[in-house]
């Protein structure tokens, strides 16, 4: 019975995921620590593993829509690695309580910072990087801040490394808010991305022994299945209903999980 409602949390973790670009593990961390009482080390574990099936499942559909921009996502990507070696450093000297903390208040933050309005929907001006590197190349947008995407690509590994999230929160806050890209794009090149950036994590936690098979198949599975159905949902919502869903999810998510750093 535990197995087949973890299997369908899973599968709603991987739509929410899907549909907004997080990669289905800001959903399932909660669910498995709060929940079930999985060790919030093991729940990050199996929430890295299932991010690589779920930026495979909806990373094809989104390619196919020709959403996602696959040369900006591989120099975005040189970021994101780095940033995950270092956040795997650092994971173990934290405590748990902490990590409830760190991470329940990331989420509040980024709900915040989505619900403050953009002024232009996209971006006229090309960044000099971008238009040396063809970033915007055969699109009808400009990207700006090509730089700083990098530098909060770096911290989207870290925290990728420290919570199990896949950064896609991270990653699309900065397309979407400082690079001004589209927000379906920056959904669905956060998508193609965060699967790099777990695997990178996941492979350390690994070697380290916090993959536990029993909780990382079923999760995988009903995330992949989720995402499948996210990836082609999200090509027909409109965007503002996309944020607002975003908005909600992280709010109550990080109260929850606040509450529980909070004691102990």
């Amino acid at each position: 019975m535990t197995e087949v409602v973890l299997l369908s949390c899973s599968v709603a973790a991987g739509f929410l995921g899907s549909l907004l670009g997080l990669g289905g593990g800001i959903i399932i961390v909660p669910t498995l620590t709060l929940i079930f009482g999985v060790d919030i080390r093991y729940a990050i574990a199996a929430s890295l593993i299932s991010i690589i099936a779920t930026s495979s499942g909806a990373a094809a559909g989104f390619l196919e829509d020709r959403l996602t921009n696959l040369r900006l996502a591989v120099l975005l990507e040189l970021g994101t690695v780095a940033g995950a070696m270092v956040g795997f450093l650092i994971a173990s000297h934290i405590q748990a309580s902490v990590l409830f903390l760190l991470f329940g208040a990331f989420l509040f933050l980024s709900a915040l910072m989505m619900l403050r309005r953009r002024e232009a929907g996209v971006s006229s001006t090309d960044h000099p990087w971008s238009s040396k590197l063809k970033l915007s190349q055969a699109v009808d947008y400009r990207i700006e801040n090509v730089p700083f995407g990098l530098a909060a690509m770096f911290g989207a590994g870290i925290l990728s490394a420290l919570l199990g999230i896949g950064s896609g929160i991270f990653k699309v806050l900065a397309m979407d808010s400082a690079m001004k890209l589209p927000m379906k794009v920056s959904s669905a090149t956060s998508n193609f991305m965060i699967g790099v950036t777990a695997t990178a994590s996941a492979g350390a936690f690994l070697l380290r022994g916090d993959v536990r098979p029993e909780i990382a198949a079923p999760v995988s599975v009903g995330i992949l299945i989720g995402s499948w159905i996210g990836a082609r949902a999200m090509v027909k919502m409109p965007a503002p209903l996309i944020r607002r869903i975003f908005v909600v999810v992280l709010s109550v998510v990080s109260v929850q999980m606040m509450l529980k750093g909070w004691r102990g």
